[in-house]
């Protein structure tokens, strides 16, 4: 069954295949929360609704705080984070996590 292929895109250009191939290298990077503490978060997973790509982020000393979703965009062959600012968007965004979430407990 390979019909199940994730795009990379042109500038990964890795040949491997992402899931199994990083477990070992944690994704980690730092946002500023509203207090303006610099907190560490680590990219868990990433998921597709819609054309759009949203990763799920966790914070890396307090894995049992709730995650952040962000939705993922490349700019200039870079990734770039966004927050979600639009209500509908947002609804189905936690429609499709709930999916994702209920779909690895089976």
């Amino acid at each position: 069954m390979s019909d199940h292929n994730h795009e990379h895109g042109e500038a990964c250009g890795c040949g491997h295949d992402h899931d199994h191939d990083h477990e070992h290298e944690e994704f980690v990077l730092t946002l500023t929360d509203e207090q303006g503490n610099d907190v560490e978060m680590v990219l868990v997973e990433t998921f597709d609704v819609g054309e759009k790509v949203y990763a799920l982020l966790l914070e890396r000393n307090n894995p049992e705080a709730d995650g952040i979703i962000l939705r993922m965009e490349e700019e200039n062959e870079e990734m770039v984070l966004y927050n979600i600012e639009d209500e509908n968007e947002w609804r189905q965004v936690e429609e499709a996590y709930k999916e994702l979430v209920s779909q690895q407990e089976d």
